[in-house]
């Protein structure tokens, strides 16, 4: 795929592009119209307009454009109106001659094509302009585009000034943009348009804000052909800030392999270098920090108060620099943090230096200048900035101890890489005097290496290798662990040798670089014959929690209990908790689940106590994970709520994101949709891998159960893309299960049966029934859709239900609803629809109150009594009990009851699919869904509302039949090609691409079946 960075996709100006079309109706009725677009540099002004441009010439306006030239102050006099002129004689050629005539003169001074230049004033030329103007607007549409008025002269400014004054009543439309982040406080530009405000009649704001994330991500997929973005995107839009020519730019630098593309910087830099030389210094000392106090800036920049503060207004009046309170100090820092990044990347090496070095000194001498909260990690920074090693390693241990305290990960991982980087550059002498504390428990302490310093590079390395980890930045974690691995023996230091394996294992994993698999082996048999240590317990332990993943099983909880046992002994009690806690999920996936949340409480409790975030985090997830599927969703989201909030209040973003998925597919199971896709949309944004795909695959499974089937396809691609990275079954099942879920849906069914067919290949999956159940489930579904549709090859659809059947022995799902409703899938899928099944299925699934499958099977229910034409349903236990179904009606009276149930929640819920599929049924029943029965009308048409002519109808009933064109054309006695343009047409109506997705259509909506149960 080629890739392009000009995003194909004109996103987020709807707003504005519906303000300039406004404008063009009320120009085109004869009311002329001045609209000022205004906006930063890379806003998309420009675009903006050329959507508009397009958009008024279909519509059969003539648009001329042009453009003021950066010519410095003086700028060159009325260039946009020459080449707006210019482009007018192209379009209209002789006419304008016709319409200048007596005017040539004049306007010569504009168009020299019209012939000698006159000798009258300026003001002879203004008025001959604009009624030139007026009449070329008289028969059509004219658009006037003035672009990048800032850089506009005099001449310029006065002429659209009288313009807009002596606005004639025409078809005219003036539009000119301007940056308005290049209007400083003396910009001529400035007062000019404070005048033309003052004419509210025609003049017109039409302001662009930032993008928003969303808005980011379509532009990003738009520049990459469609590739949905992954997290990685969040970045740009991050750096960007929501500005799109940043985007795009950002977007090539990316592909490049480098931070910033030159026109990029060339174009920020730009900004800088046309203030006057205080207010540079100013800004190149100030892009030291992201915000600098107003204190430390006056100590560091070397200049007297009137220029510093003369500079900073320049500054801050040019949009480069803005006030902020940070800290509870008054400060300064970049508008656009792509700003500081150009104008910092553009200082010398020796500026650089020379700027840590003031900021360190002026800092050291004065502690107060900075909170204190900040002061070590800003110390650090400043002696790194100046390259004095001897001074910034210590200062960095401090920063790290700080950023460890605080569980700033990100932070860490710099500081971190800045003290490797600075290692061999600090004589040894020093480093033997600097002391060092790991804070990683599994870790071989020091007293295993004796006659060795305080501190050892590959202790940096480790730490470093975790905070990467922690960081999600696993290629530089991996970086890290190389380099460690040359440093350890492994017969000499098998421990260290093995921390490190297993950290390789779980880096490569979430580096997509495999499983991890054979490094954790190698790792487990590095530690397999050691003395208990917290290490040894470590490896058991992730081994466990890998085992859990995939192929969880006895096996996987002698490893966990094993790995708490070893924990304990040695005194590692984070680690105790956290194999407790995979302990505990993994029987809760064994089918021990009231055990399993007592454990995660109590796990919770104590990581609260014991201030273990990590613990604290995975024990949030684990635990609304288990109360989901034990089918207490209403307990998951109170437990998932409190939890969210914990975390987020520890800073804990990518746990939190993650138990907030959790809580959103809680929510959806509940019915409570809105409230789902309000928390997905608060939380996806920068979420971890994991968190990401789960929160998409909520949205794509609501927008699926609505009936949103276009949506469903770019939310499943960006969930997927996280999903094959990760190799989890917990992922990959899910998201088979909604794309089969779509397809079908759609009356796509061979496309959904070949997704059944690849997710069964994947089973058996130990520990995964819960996922396996849904699969079958949705498969069940689809089978029994299906049957005695024709193109569908009999034997095969046997064989898939027959490994339904297969796969579904020996199931121990936690949610006890799931194997009945299993069960009574599989009977319809066999063509042995038992209402008594489905009475089970509804009995089990109400208390977990999820109106949605409740509905469902209610739905299924009706359909299987009025097929059936039997009474009472009692041959299971409680089979009506607590269903809303009175058993000692008939089955069509309890049909109607179910159905007008299901409709009801389907409504309420805006489930389009099942609502189609209760209100074709009771039609099909000729049962009124709000009426009683006695008072039903007749039978709904299902084909209503497609638009079919009769003979469509004939035709569509022909293709469901699995007739070919000729034989359509010999049944209705017209001619082969007649019957291809029916099929056509009947296709197009319905929105199906093939023959047999039309076949399917009709044969899910039950188009031409007869009416059931009506006796």
């Amino acid at each position: 795929m080629k890739t392009r960075f000009v995003s194909p996709v004109f996103v987020g100006r709807e707003e504005q592009l519906d303000a300039l079309r406004s404008a063009l109706r009320q120009a085109g009725a004869g009311e002329s119209q001045v609209r000022l677009v205004g906006g930063e540099a890379g806003i998309g002004k420009t675009r903006l307009v050329q959507e508009f441009q397009r958009d008024a010439e279909q519509g059969g306006a003539v648009v001329a454009v042009g453009a003021c030239l950066d010519q410095g102050a003086a700028g060159l006099p009325f260039a946009p109106f020459v080449a707006v002129l210019r482009a007018l004689h192209r379009e209209f050629g002789p006419a304008l001659a016709e319409h200048a005539a007596g005017m040539e003169g004049d306007l010569a001074r504009l168009l020299p094509e019209l012939g000698d230049v006159a000798s009258e004033g300026r003001t002879r030329l203004f008025e001959t302009t604009v009624r030139l103007l007026e009449r070329l607007a008289t028969d059509r549409t004219v658009v006037v585009v003035l672009e990048d008025l800032h850089w506009a002269d005099r001449s310029t400014r006065e002429l659209l000034g009288y313009l807009v004054r002596a606005m004639p009543p025409a078809r005219l439309l003036a539009l000119a943009t301007f940056r308005s982040d290049a209007l400083h406080r003396t910009h001529p530009l400035r007062a000019f348009l404070g005048e033309l405000d003052r004419l509210r009649g025609t003049v017109r704001h039409v302001d662009l804000a930032p993008l928003g994330r969303d808005e980011v991500l379509a532009q990003l997929a738009g520049i990459r052909g469609g590739t949905a973005p992954g997290p990685a995107a969040h970045e740009v839009y991050r750096r960007s800030e929501g500005n799109p020519f940043f985007v795009e730019e950002l977007s090539l630098s990316e592909a490049a392999g480098h931070g910033m593309s030159d026109s990029l910087r060339e174009l920020l830099l730009i900004r800088v270098e046309s203030l006057a030389q205080p207010a540079i210094e100013v800004v190149r000392t100030a892009a030291l920090d992201a915000v600098v106090e107003h204190e430390l800036l006056a100590a560091v920049a070397g200049l007297d108060e009137d220029e510093l503060l003369d500079g900073l207004r320049e500054a801050v009046g040019a949009r480069i620099l803005m006030p902020v309170r940070a800290l509870g100090a008054d400060g300064y820092g970049f508008r656009h943090a792509l700003l500081r990044e150009a104008v910092l990347d553009d200082l010398l090496p020796g500026d650089r230096r020379r700027l840590g070095r003031r900021y360190a000194e002026a800092l050291t001498a004065d502690a107060t200048l900075v909170g204190s909260d900040e002061r070590a990690v800003r110390l650090a920074g400043y002696w790194y900035h100046a390259r004095e090693p001897a001074r910034a390693l210590p200062a960095l241990l401090d920063a790290l101890a700080e950023t460890r305290e605080r569980h700033v990960y990100d932070a860490h991982l710099e500081l971190l890489e800045r003290a490797i980087e600075l290692w061999d550059r600090v004589p040894e002498e020093q480093r033997r005097d600097l002391v060092w504390r790991s804070s990683l428990e599994s870790y071989p302490p020091r007293e295993e290496r004796q006659g060795e310093p305080g501190l050892h590079l590959i202790d940096l390395l480790a730490e470093a290798a975790r905070a990467a980890l922690l960081s999600w930045a696993p290629e530089r974690g991996l970086t890290f662990v190389r380099q460690a691995e040359r440093l350890v023996d492994e017969r000499a230091d098998p421990l260290r040798a093995a921390w490190f394996w297993m950290e390789r294992s779980r880096l490569t994993a979430f580096s997509d670089r495999g499983d991890g698999g054979a490094e954790l082996d190698h790792a487990y048999d590095l530690v397999r014959d050691t003395p208990p240590s917290p290490t040894h317990a470590d490896v058991l332990h992730y081994l466990a929690s890998r085992q859990r993943l995939h192929d969880a099983d006895e096996n996987t909880v002698a490893l966990a209990a094993r790995a708490v046992e070893l924990a304990r002994a040695t005194g590692a009690g984070e680690l105790e908790l956290n194999a407790r806690a995979t302990l505990a999920h993994v029987r809760a996936q064994l089918g021990d689940t009231e055990t399993a949340i007592a454990e995660l409480y109590e796990l919770r409790e104590a990581a609260t106590r014991a201030d273990a975030p990590r613990l604290l985090g995975r024990v949030n997830i684990n635990l609304t994970d288990a109360l989901h599927k034990l089918g207490r969703a209403a307990e998951a989201v109170e437990a998932g709520r409190a939890g969210v909030e914990e975390l987020s209040r520890r800073r804990l973003y990518g746990a939190a994101s993650f138990t907030a998925a959790n809580v959103a597919e809680s929510l959806f199971h509940l019915g409570e949709w809105d409230a789902a896709e309000t928390l997905v949309e608060k939380w996806r944004d920068g979420s971890t891998s994991r968190g990401y795909a789960s929160l998409h695959l909520v949205a794509a499974r609501t927008a699926a159960a609505r009936g949103a089937y276009d949506a469903v396809p770019a939310l499943l691609a960006a969930a997927r893309q996280q999903v094959s990275r990760l190799g989890e079954p917990q992922f990959e099942l899910p998201v088979a299960v909604v794309e089969l879920d779509t397809a079908a849906g759609r009356g796509r069914y061979a496309e959904a049966f070949e997704v059944l067919r690849t997710s069964l290949a994947s089973l058996p999956l130990a520990g995964q029934d819960w996922y396996v159940t849904q699969l079958l489930i949705s498969g069940a579904q689809l089978a029994g859709d299906t049957a005695g549709l024709p193109g569908f090859d009999a034997a095969e659809r046997r064989d898939v239900v027959d490994r339904l059947s297969g796969a579904a022995a020996g199931l121990a799902p936690g949610w006890p609803a799931l194997l009945p409703w299993l069960a009574a899938e599989l009977a319809r899928a066999r063509e042995e629809d038992d209402p008594a099944l489905w009475a089970r299925a509804a009995h089990a699934v109400e208390p977990s109150g999820c109106p949605h499958v409740l509905a469902r099977i209610r739905c299924r229910w009706a359909e299987a009594l009025l097929a059936a034409g039997v009474a009472g349903i009692g041959s299971g236990p409680g089979a009506a009990a607590g269903t809303g179904a009175d058993a000692a009606a008939g089955p069509r009276e309890q049909a109607a009851e179910l159905l007008a149930q299901a409709h009801a929640e389907a409504v309420r819920l805006g489930a389009k699919p099942l609502r189609e599929d209760t209100e074709l049924l009771a039609g099909r029943a000729r049962i009124a869904l709000t009426t009683t029965c006695a008072d039903a009308p007749a039978a709904r048409d299902p084909l209503d509302g497609f638009g079919l002519t009769a003979r469509e109808r004939e035709v569509l009933r022909l293709v469901a039949a699995g007739r070919s064109n000729r034989q359509i054309a010999e049944d209705l006695f017209i001619s082969p090609k007649t019957a291809s343009v029916h099929v056509s047409h009947m296709m197009a109506k319905l929105g199906a691409a093939s023959r047999g997705e039309a076949a399917a259509i009709a044969h899910r909506m039950r188009f031409f079946q007869e009416p059931v149960g009506d006796h």
